[in-house]
C-alpha cells in the first residue's frame, strides 16, 4: 500500500519583484521554480514552467509596480495561475503585497466602474484559490472575493522602525487626510503618543488645494503614516503645513512606495527629512535618485505567512508580531 507524500511549497514568481521573491524563498529555505515569462514580438505574454507543480502547494508573489508595466504584472499573474492550474497544482495562493486597481472600491461618481471588483474576479477564474496581500487600501476589497484573503499589516514593522529610529517618545502621529484617521490613531495607542490631522481639500484627484492641521505638533517630530505614497504631493504639503505649525522634524512613512511620476523630485525639494517604504514595490532605482527615501524589509512577514499558510496555523500572529 503506498502513502500520499505530503506536498511541498513551491514559490513562483513574474516579472514584478524578483529581488522581493529572493529575499523570501531565502527565508523559507526553498528555490524559487525555474520557469520563464517572456513577451513575443506581438507583446503577447507567455509562461514556460520547468518544473513539476502537481500536487505541490503553489505561491506565486508578484505585485504591481507603477507604470506602463502595471497592467503587464497583471496579465502574468493571471497568465501563472492558469498555468498552474491546469497543471494539477493542489493549491495556488496568490502572493500581491500591493493589490492593483485597490483605490477603484467604489462607485463614487456615474457611470464609474469598481475595478478592483474585476480584479478579484480575474484572479479567481485564472484558479487562484486564496490570497495573501498587505495593508489594502480599503479592507472591504476582501469581500469582493469567494476565496479566503489574509490581509497583513505593515502596523508591526512600522513600530519596530519607530522605536529603534527616532527618539519616539517626543513625536506625535499625523494622518495626512481623514481617511487614514484609524491607521494613524491605531499606531498612536501602540506607542502612546499624541495624534494629530490633516484636513485636506482637493480641486481635482492627485492635486491638494488646501490643508489645515487639527492638533499640536509645536517642537515635536512630526510623524507622517499613509498606506501609499503616489505622486507624493500630499505628503510634501502635509510637511510644509507641520513646519509651519512649530514641528522640528517631520517624517514620513508609508506602506506602498509607488513614487509615480516626479515623485522623487518632490520628496528632495520638500521638508521631509526622510520617506520610508516598503518594498511591496521595487523602488531601488528611485532610491538612487532620492537619498531621502528609506526601506522596510517585508520579506520575513511575507515568508512567514506562507509557512503558516502551508502548515495549517494562524496567520492572524502576524497582525501584532514581526517577525526576525
Amino acid at each position: 500500500m503506498t502513502t500520499m507524500a505530503a506536498s511541498s511549497i513551491k514559490l513562483l514568481t513574474g516579472n514584478s519583484h524578483p529581488e522581493l521573491a529572493k529575499r523570501v524563498s531565502e527565508r523559507l529555505g526553498v528555490e524559487v521554480l525555474d520557469m520563464s515569462v517572456f513577451k513575443y514580438s506581438n507583446q503577447e505574454t507567455s509562461v514556460i514552467m520547468r518544473e513539476s507543480v502537481r500536487d505541490e502547494d503553489v505561491f506565486i508573489l508578484q505585485t504591481t509596480c507603477p507604470g506602463e508595466d502595471l497592467n503587464d504584472h497583471l496579465m502574468e499573474l493571471l497568465i501563472i495561475l492558469k498555468a498552474c492550474k491546469t497543471a494539477s497544482a493542489r493549491r495556488i495562493t496568490a502572493i500581491m503585497p500591493n493589490f492593483p486597481y485597490a483605490r477603484q472600491d467604489k462607485k463614487d461618481k456615474s457611470r464609474a466602474p469598481i475595478s478592483a471588483k474585476l480584479i478579484a474576479n480575474m484572479i479567481q477564474r485564472a484558479g487562484c484559490d486564496h490570497v495573501i496581500t498587505m495593508d489594502l487600501h480599503a479592507s472591504q476589497i476582501q469581500g469582493f472575493f469567494d476565496v479566503p484573503v489574509d490581509n497583513l499589516y505593515a502596523e508591526p514593522l512600522t513600530l519596530r522602525y519607530i522605536r529603534e529610529n527616532f527618539d519616539y517618545k517626543n513625536a506625535v502621529i499625523v494622518s495626512p487626510d481623514a481617511g487614514g484617521a484609524k491607521r494613524a490613531t491605531a499606531l498612536a495607542d501602540r506607542l502612546d503618543l499624541n495624534f494629530a490631522l490633516i484636513h485636506k481639500e482637493r480641486s481635482r484627484p492627485n492635486e491638494v488645494s488646501r490643508m489645515t492641521l487639527v492638533g499640536d505638533v509645536q517642537d515635536k517630530i512630526a510623524i507622517l503614516v499613509d498606506d501609499m505614497a503616489d505622486t507624493c504631493g500630499t505628503l510634501c504639503k502635509a510637511a510644509d503645513v507641520l513646519v509651519q505649525n512649530g514641528a522640528k522634524e517631520v517624517v514620513a512613512i508609508v506602506t506602498h512606495g509607488i513614487l509615480s511620476g516626479d515623485a522623487c523630485e518632490k520628496v528632495s525639494n520638500s521638508k521631509l527629512s526622510r520617506l520610508v517604504v516598503t518594498d511591496t514595490v521595487p523602488h531601488e532605482e528611485k532610491k538612487k535618485k532620492c537619498p531621502k527615501i528609506h526601506t522596510i524589509d517585508v520579506a520575513p512577514t511575507i515568508a512567514e505567512a506562507c509557512r503558516r499558510t502551508h502548515n495549517g496555523e494562524s496567520v492572524s500572529y502576524l497582525f501584532h508580531h514581526v517577525m526576525v
